[in-house]
């Protein structure tokens, strides 16, 4: 791996990277759930990427959460390779990969993505998994926005309120929809009430629940830390019922050896086979905070959307060929 890459996860530093290294297996089974080339074979059997490192770029909700923590160690030892997540924003993780400084990224702003692929940096999308996003508040609720079914109707009687709003404010795909459900309320935010941090979804919820604050966040993330926080939900997404605005879809994709031939592509590509395997999908499914899953797969369906692919819209009129 390029000097350049290793100095820039060194920079990151060890609260930055979530390398899965020493984590429990997820499923304890003999390594046949991948892409095929477990077969029980040994890792320095399977192929030839034994004691390489697959540099991920994720958004910060995969890691929060404690997701991949959970289901790395199967890749890990399936393939004799170690994975080091980094946990950034939507934008930051696109950015990263852009710069040729990760192998694979796996976020969640589909128009970010597509605006990532359209300019050839990644390829061989997958949709991935999903849940959905919901606005949290203080129980008190200031702006009365508890039971709404129109999201941008709450941010308007936020803002009409002038209660406090926390924005993550880091170009993640939760700060990217959160601009788009403001735009669509015909609301631009501002003012005192309206604080952006720049920080990952934790530390949001941590900030807004001091300040007794309204703030979007997925609903994974806040699940995960609804036993040390006051928030409450406050409108729900979609999985709840509330509207498809609200939805919130994870995909992954391969950064470009075509534009950086660092890329570790053959690794990239064995992981997105692991990933959006069968078995893997059913253990996302299973992956549970307190009893509630945070994550609901997407990978396998008996009718797939050929769309996953290539950015939205596009079709082969597009090629100049």
């Amino acid at each position: 791996m390029p000097i350049q890459r290793r100095r820039f996860v060194a920079a990151l530093g060890a609260g930055a990277i979530a390398s899965t290294a020493g984590c429990s297996s997820m499923s304890g089974d003999d390594g046949n759930g991948g892409n095929g080339t477990g077969g029980g074979e040994s890792a320095e059997e399977s192929i030839g990427v034994a004691g390489e490192t697959l540099t991920l770029t994720t958004t910060t909700s995969t890691y929060d959460t404690g997701l991949l923590n959970e289901i790395h160690t199967d890749f890990e030892e399936m393939y004799g390779v170690t994975v080091d997540a980094v946990a950034q924003g939507t934008g930051a993780a696109l950015e990263t990969a852009r710069n040729g400084d990760s192998d694979i990224v796996m976020v969640h702003a589909r128009g970010l993505e597509d605006e990532f692929m359209r300019n050839g940096y990644g390829i061989n999308r997958r949709d991935l998994m999903f849940n959905d996003f919901v606005i949290v508040g203080p129980e008190s609720d200031p702006a009365g926005i508890e039971g709404m079914s129109s999201a941008t109707g709450a941010l308007t009687a936020i803002a009409e309120a002038q209660a406090t709003f926390v924005s993550r404010g880091d170009n993640s795909g939760t700060h990217t929809k959160e601009l788009n459900l403001w735009e669509a309320a015909g609301t631009e935010p501002g003012g005192d009430w309206y604080q952006e941090t720049g920080t990952g979804m934790g530390e949001a919820l941590n900030i807004a629940n001091q300040q007794g604050a309204y703030t979007l966040s997925d609903r994974g993330t806040f699940i995960s830390q609804r036993s040390e926080i006051d928030l409450t939900i406050l409108v729900q997404g979609p999985i709840e019922g509330g509207p498809e605005i609200l939805a919130n879809p994870y995909g992954i994709m391969a950064v470009n050896p075509g534009v950086h031939d660092n890329a570790n592509y053959d690794l990239a590509m064995a992981y997105i086979g692991w990933i959006t395997s069968p078995e893997v999908q059913e253990a996302i499914s299973e992956y549970q905070v307190n009893g509630e899953q945070l994550f609901f797969p997407r990978a396998v369906s008996e009718d797939p959307d050929f769309q996953q692919y290539v950015p939205e819209g596009w079709s082969s009129d597009d090629s100049d060929e």
